[in-house]
């Protein structure tokens, strides 16, 4: 893994939330996304080298809707760069994580992403992304 590619943060308003983290970060968003098959908005600010990606589910039985039902508002994964995805999943299936997606799937900011299950991370939800090329 390269370096931390982003902070997930779930919440129940992305219009309120933007307008909270602009006033915490000085500065507006740089990006709002829709994700139709994970069922989820999503709105990037750039903080020096670092994105934070708030999350708004879009529908009620989407991961992110079933989240914040459960546990509310709050930090929902941390995603790392990866060169080679594909690559990485089966490295860390070896290694003996709970990969829950083996195939790669097209996320927001033009990324490929996988994650691995809680479970397996400390109860930490890790994304993996990839570059689309």
């Amino acid at each position: 893994m390269d370096k931390i590619e982003h902070i997930g943060i779930a919440v129940k308003s992305l219009e309120s939330s933007n307008k909270l983290f602009k006033q915490l970060f000085g500065k507006a968003h740089y990006k709002i996304e829709t994700v139709k098959s994970e069922g989820v908005n999503t709105s990037f600010f750039q903080v020096g080298p670092n994105k934070i990606e708030l999350l708004e589910a879009t529908k009620e039985d989407s991961p992110i809707a079933k989240f914040i039902e459960k546990k509310g508002e709050g930090i929902h994964h941390i995603a790392f760069a990866v060169e080679d995805i594909e690559q990485e999943i089966q490295r860390l299936k070896k290694e003996g994580f709970n990969v829950l997606n083996e195939t790669p799937k097209k996320g927001a900011d033009n990324k490929l992403v996988a994650f691995l299950h809680p479970k397996s991370t400390n109860g930490v939800l890790i994304e993996l992304c990839q570059d689309i090329k």
